[in-house]
């Protein structure tokens, strides 16, 4: 298990940035006045969409968004700050811990959203990051290939349930913040004897969403652990039979983060531009990308949810907590526990 972890890792570090509208080097031409470099964790496809989103709302300001995974990201951002400057002057990443990890290292720049109170998930409130989107940690299977009530519809059960045993996957959490994540409310809640059982299941780890989902389709894996907006994309896009399970034990309820570098830091120091930008994503127009995006709002006054979702206030009454601080302290346990599984 520790050489499929540490491959991973490899991978993950050879593998050339996304860009959405455009090529080149990152930061080949920082400096320019009105430029904005934003890495982000989105899927390629909402960054797309975004992209052109952002192009109408701000025709005056250059907006590149880099795509990458949490795990990616980190390493890039350690590598950047060794040189003493970021490539990026907003992150938008998969969770808070690593936000609470920037605003100690002092690299994050002080901005009070005006409608702050209008969040229905925490954010800092010194200013220095703010929940952007709702990523949910599901289940999800193939109607055609099992019935519902031969599977697991719980966390616990994923983990325990023999019938399902060498035909379980999660993303690697090595790369995905949100897997991390997921495993860290779960440690919290079941304990390491919940890694133990994942470990007689015999579950895969996917390095992205794209494999697993295929083999759900295929019937090689009977139930995988995934984010909703992957499902529901695929529903809406591709007509896909493939179903969610919400778990009976709770939802893991994932705010990713939005935070603007500081000038010290960034890119192309445009913090007052950057406030403009993050303050858009934040309001009811950026909202509606997101939610077009298949991931839930912030906001407690939006309503509307993403295409074949169900409400967001619903999924929060059952849903799992995560202790963010404990997050990152409990990575490397977790990563122990699943390579000793």
């Amino acid at each position: 298990m520790r050489k499929v972890i540490c491959f991973f890792v490899i991978l993950a570090m050879a593998v050339p940035l996304a860009f959405a509208g455009g090529g080149g080097d990152i930061g080949a031409d920082s400096g320019i006045k009105n430029k904005i470099v934003i890495y982000t964790s989105m899927y390629q496809e909402v960054i797309d969409s975004v992209s052109k989103t952002l192009a109408k709302e701000f025709p005056r300001y250059k907006i590149e968004l880099v795509y990458a995974g949490t795990g990616r990201i980190k390493h890039m951002i350690e590598s950047e700050q060794a040189f003493g400057r970021l490539e990026c002057d907003i992150l938008m990443i998969a969770e808070p811990s690593y936000s609470l990890e920037l605003k100690k290292k002092g690299l994050l720049h002080q901005f009070k959203y005006k409608e702050a109170a209008r969040l229905a998930f925490d954010y800092d409130t010194e200013g220095y990051w703010y929940p952007v989107r709702i990523d949910n940690m599901v289940l999800a299977y193939n109607p055609e290939k099992n019935a519902k009530n031969t599977i697991p519809n719980s966390f616990y059960d994923f983990a325990h349930d023999t019938k399902v045993r060498n035909g379980i996957s999660m993303r690697n959490p090595n790369i995905s913040g949100t897997s991390m994540a997921t495993l860290s409310a779960l440690y919290d809640k079941y304990g390491s004897s919940f890694f133990e059982s994942l470990g007689r299941q015999g579950m895969h780890m996917e390095y992205g969403s794209d494999g697993a989902l295929a083999k759900l389709e295929s019937g090689e894996y009977k139930v995988i652990m995934v984010l909703e907006e992957t499902i529901l994309q695929k529903r809406q896009k591709e007509g896909s039979k493939l179903e969610i399970i919400y778990p009976t034990d709770g939802t893991v309820m994932i705010p990713s983060t939005i935070m603007i570098i500081n000038n010290k830091w960034s890119a192309n120091r445009n913090a007052r531009i950057a406030e403009e930008i993050t303050e858009w994503f934040l309001s009811e127009k950026g909202q509606n990308a997101i939610v077009d995006g298949w991931m839930h709002s912030v906001r407690a006054d939006f309503k509307r949810i993403p295409y074949g979702s169900i409400p967001t206030e619903d999924i929060r009454a059952g849903s799992i907590p995560v202790n963010w601080e404990n997050n990152e302290r409990e990575r490397i346990i977790i990563l122990d526990l699943l390579e000793r599984r």
